[in-house]
């Protein structure tokens, strides 16, 4: 009978049994401190998620949104797209054909006279770590002539060619535009970069800013990524990859043919 004694239950009025141990749980305080100990797990879990996010954007891969439609049909206005900032790492340069975000102060834009404010160098950190807008100095083009190349263009119904190449680029232009409305002969600086936008009727570029100081050159070290991959919408979801045609110039000159 021992075991069924145990387990029966107390008539009302009854004391229990000297000796009798509690059920367990019963007449415990609640562990506060468990309950403080997964807050703060939770909060230094979202602590490294967002550092985490944060360091990719600023050195690894950061999102921009296509502001205009100078790249048309390639990339649409609203588009967002990340930008590899590592593929020029490590000695690597921009290559023909390449989609590039740059920064066009000095190229397309004049250099501001003075000097950046604690308030701007706060939004340009904001910028870095892809907390605030990319900013109306920021473009994203394709890179045509690296440095050391000559490019050319007779006018319309000729295609450029760069170092004498002949360039097809009708996997990549907007249907019905010509390669180049206007008539060009140019060599590329070292260290600098000739880009033109896929929609050449309605992209402001390295033509527009020839004659101007710096020529419309964009110096390498203004170029913050090359543009792998268009994330939005979900439905053009694609890796932007280096046209073929580009390959024909290999071993005209330039600094791509000295990796």
């Amino acid at each position: 009978m021992g075991a069924g004694v145990l387990a029966e239950e107390l008539r009302d009025g009854e004391e229990p049994h000297e000796g009798a141990e509690p059920s367990e749980g019963e007449g415990e305080e609640p562990d506060e401190g468990s309950g403080h100990s997964r807050s703060r797990d939770l909060l230094l879990l979202v602590g490294i998620c967002l550092a985490t996010v944060l360091l990719v954007n600023a050195f690894v891969a950061r999102p921009f949104t296509v502001p205009s439609g100078s790249m048309e049909d390639t990339l649409r206005p609203g588009d967002r797209l990340i930008a590899n900032q590592l593929a020029y790492a490590f000695g690597g340069h921009p290559q023909r054909g390449d989609v590039v975000v740059f920064d066009g102060t000095g190229s397309f834009l004049p250099e501001s006279a003075e000097q950046p404010g604690f308030w701007d160098n706060l939004r340009s950190l904001g910028r870095d770590l892809g907390l605030a807008p990319a900013g109306d100095t920021v473009y994203v083009k394709r890179v045509i002539g690296v440095g050391g190349d000559r490019v050319t263009s007779t006018g319309p119904g000729k295609p450029i060619t760069v170092n004498g190449v002949p360039v097809d680029e009708t996997s990549y232009l907007d249907p019905g535009d010509q390669p180049s409305d206007v008539a060009f002969d140019i060599v590329v600086p070292a260290g600098k970069l000739f880009v033109l936008g896929d929609h050449r009727s309605a992209s402001r570029d390295s033509r527009d800013h020839l004659g101007e100081p710096g020529g419309g050159f964009v110096p390498e070290d203004k170029v913050i990524g090359r543009a792998d991959w268009l994330v939005y919408p979900f439905s053009r979801w694609t890796g932007l990859d280096r046209p073929a045609a580009f390959a024909a110039i290999a071993g005209t000159g330039g600094h791509g043919d000295q990796r």
